[in-house]
């Protein structure tokens, strides 16, 4: 299914010549965090955030608050991965979709781009999640591909879900095998495991002689 054929058209850009109370009276009827906005000529301008709307004076056009509206919007052919992206850069529910000649088409929401994130092998495939750290400058999506292959794993997906004092966190689904190969490997290789795993039988290990140890000194 094309991502185009999720966008909707019910709202159209409210004009910048509005007066505030009927931004503020459109945004109480409805749960998005945005409204898109045209000029006279019906060009869009871009949106207004609900929070800043709520602040504005209601007796007054929008056109005196042009200085707050928010510049997003998604083309027709811009993939979903960048949409989502789009989504959580601008804090919105609801994001306008032009045509290459910036004309509006309408608007995605949010809930209906995150449907399609979870039917994505990523999560709709059986398999284990694994998340993994190394050093920004160390890590390789090739490395860990053939650390995950190498073991007669498949790699269902990988992203960088974290980035902190110059180490990157890599979260990966992997299927057709157990952990307890590919977990090890990962170690050799300096990387840090960042998930804990009842498969991971090294941590298991290490445990078993612990316990084994404190019960023999409490003897």
């Amino acid at each position: 299914m094309k991502l185009s054929e999720f966008i909707i058209n019910d709202i159209k850009p409210v004009e910048s010549t509005s007066k505030v109370s009927d931004l503020q009276s459109l945004f109480n009827q409805l749960t998005y965090s945005h409204i898109p906005i045209k000029d006279a000529n019906g060009v869009f301008m871009g949106a207004f955030f609900e929070t800043d709307v709520h602040c504005f004076d209601s007796n007054k056009p929008a056109n005196e608050y042009l200085y707050a509206i928010e510049d997003f919007y998604v083309r027709k052919d811009t993939l979903w991965l960048d949409v989502l992206e789009a989504f959580a850069q601008n804090s919105a529910n609801i994001m306008p979709v032009l045509d290459e000649k910036n004309n509006y088409l309408g608007y995605y929401e949010l809930k209906d781009i995150i449907s399609l994130f979870n039917e994505s092998p990523f999560f709709h495939s059986a398999g284990a999640v694994l998340v993994i750290e190394k050093g920004i400058n160390d890590y390789s999506f090739s490395e860990i591909s053939q650390i995950v292959e190498s073991n007669n794993g498949k790699l269902l997906g990988a992203f960088v879900s974290k980035i902190k004092n110059d180490v990157v966190q890599v979260t990966l689904k992997i299927g057709n095998t157990s952990l307890n190969d590919i977990i090890p490997t990962f170690r050799r290789y300096s990387y840090n495991i960042a998930s804990g795993h009842e498969e991971d039988s090294y941590i298991e290990s290490l445990k078993e002689r612990s316990d084994y140890l404190n019960k023999y000194l409490n003897m």
